[in-house]
């Protein structure tokens, strides 16, 4: 803890501040800082949770927020995933600094809003146009993918503790704009394990019967050799980092979903 605030110290008085046109900011979420660098306003940011690969001090998780540390980085923006407890939220948020609840994991509108509303905050002259154009290109990729109506399921991973993306997550708003159809049932998330009404991967496949199975991670885990359902099917390898951020990085997402067209394409 001595070294976390002896680093956001140093960010407070300047050795290692942002740029003084920046709002200083504390995004609580990795998908938060993702949206941050897609606008520009990386060097805005002199905090982070402690998931994050960006190097700044540490300020605890989305359930957990460290209120000392972010005191001490003095912010004038705090931005967390709407994870965090309102209450939870006000009773760190420092006097002076602005907080907010962002959401994202619902679908691609909720993105959308999470950059009209930090460009506005961050007073970024032109976010309106920007947010127009995301829009227009998102959905611009998604229509050239042209899933053909082929029933897919979305699958963090092969192992540990894998999950399915029900209908009511970004994950399937974008696939069904794609042209897939998503399969899964369950409306958020579907956590696969034991004890769980469908316990295993194969078993969650034999039931809802997809076509193609898409695995959020970039290369074949050994685990992925167990997947052995009744009925084949594809399976197709995507990098988690371009679609597990309810973020613009999905954009890089579509952009390598497009190469594998012809698994579906007639």
């Amino acid at each position: 803890m001595k070294i976390f605030l002896l680093i956001a110290s140093l960010f407070a008085t300047g050795a290692l501040a942002a740029e003084p046109a920046c709002p200083r900011i504390v995004s609580q979420s990795p998908y938060i800082t993702r949206t941050l660098q897609w606008l520009g306003l990386e060097a805005c940011i002199v905090g982070v949770s402690r998931y994050d690969r960006l190097e700044r001090p540490h300020t605890g998780g989305v359930l957990d927020p460290d209120g000392e540390v972010i005191a001490t980085l003095e912010p004038q923006l705090l931005f967390t995933s709407d994870w965090t407890p309102a209450e939870k939220l006000a009773a760190i948020t420092p006097e002076g600094t602005r907080s907010f609840r962002l959401g994202g994991f619902a679908g691609m509108a909720e993105i959308e809003e999470n950059l009209r509303l930090i460009g506005r905050e961050a007073k970024i002259d032109d976010i309106e146009q920007r947010v127009t154009a995301f829009h227009r290109q998102w959905t611009s990729l998604a229509a050239q993918i042209n899933g053909n109506g082929k029933r897919v399921l979305l699958l963090s991973a092969c192992s540990g503790m894998p999950y399915s993306f029900g209908r009511q997550r970004w994950l399937s708003d974008l696939f069904s704009r794609a042209g897939f159809v998503n399969v899964e049932t369950t409306e958020k998330i579907r956590h696969i394990k034991p004890g769980e009404e469908l316990a295993t991967i194969n078993a969650l496949i034999n039931e809802l019967e997809p076509e193609l199975l898409f695995i959020f991670e970039r290369k074949e885990n050994a685990q992925c050799a167990f997947i052995r359902p009744k009925t084949p099917l594809a399976i197709i390898n995507l990098d988690g980092e371009k679609f597990l951020h309810p973020a613009p990085t999905l954009l890089d997402g579509l952009a390598e979903l497009q190469r594998h067209r012809s698994h579906w394409s007639d």
